[in-house]
């Protein structure tokens, strides 16, 4: 049986792929992996999902998640049959947005996880969107349950990621990218990049969506998802 790993955003759990647990066929026994939540860095991440996980393996990553499906495929490339990378970026950190994380993890220690989320949770969304409050508030409920501790952790890990633009050419499984065309957290053009660097990526822009593409537009992501599987499979 086809193994299919769903690795969650920042201070997201499995409740970010809700909607596409539901709609991913048997055969691809998909799973929702903890590793962010027990590793201090995007390359422990990596490291710690390969070895939990054996055989040959399709990753898929949102944002954070893309990250450590990228550094996998860097570490083990022969045991990577494919990529979806969605929202994400294979940049490294650059110092604007370092100082901004810097600032919140601050708030975060301090005790004011919930004031700051409460505030900058709907930047993650298409302001658009007719679902927006209902959106944010599930978004909001899982970031905290996560809880500060690992928005600490994980906002670390994110500042010293490495720069994944040094090995994507040298990807040869399929990849798919897809964004938001209102991400405003990671713009398109990281995904546009990214596919611009990998041979085998196709890339999709998805309207009315911001950077929570499997809650904003489920039905799209799950419909490229399913070809994109089906096609590799």
């Amino acid at each position: 049986m086809d193994k299919l790993i769903l690795i969650p955003g920042l201070a997201c759990d499995g409740g970010l792929w809700y909607a596409q647990l539901q709609a991913l066929p048997a055969r691809w026994s998909a799973s929702v992996t903890d590793v962010a939540e027990r590793s201090a860095s995007i390359e422990e991440m990596a490291q710690r999902l390969l070895a939990e996980h054996a055989g040959p393996l399709v990753l898929c990553g949102a944002s954070m998640g893309g990250m450590v499906a990228m550094e996998a495929a860097r570490q083990a490339p022969a045991r990577v049959r494919g990529l979806a990378l969605l929202g994400t970026s294979a940049r490294p950190e650059t110092p604007d947005i370092r100082q901004l994380r810097e600032q919140a993890i601050g708030l975060f220690e301090s005790g004011r996880a919930d004031e700051v989320l409460r505030a900058n949770v709907p930047f993650a969304f298409d302001r658009r969107h007719p679902e927006l409050k209902a959106l944010a508030r599930s978004y909001l409920e899982m970031v905290l349950r996560v809880g500060a501790a690992q928005l600490v952790r994980q906002n670390r890990a994110v500042m010293a990621r490495p720069d994944a633009r040094m090995h994507l050419p040298q990807l040869r499984c399929p990849v798919l990218v897809a964004s938001g065309e209102s991400d405003s957290l990671t713009p398109p053009d990281c995904a546009r990049e990214i596919a611009a660097l990998v041979p085998q990526a196709e890339l999709h822009l998805l309207p009315l969506c911001g950077h929570m593409l499997t809650m904003e537009q489920p039905g799209a992501v799950n419909a490229l998802l399913l070809d994109w599987l089906a096609r590799l499979a």
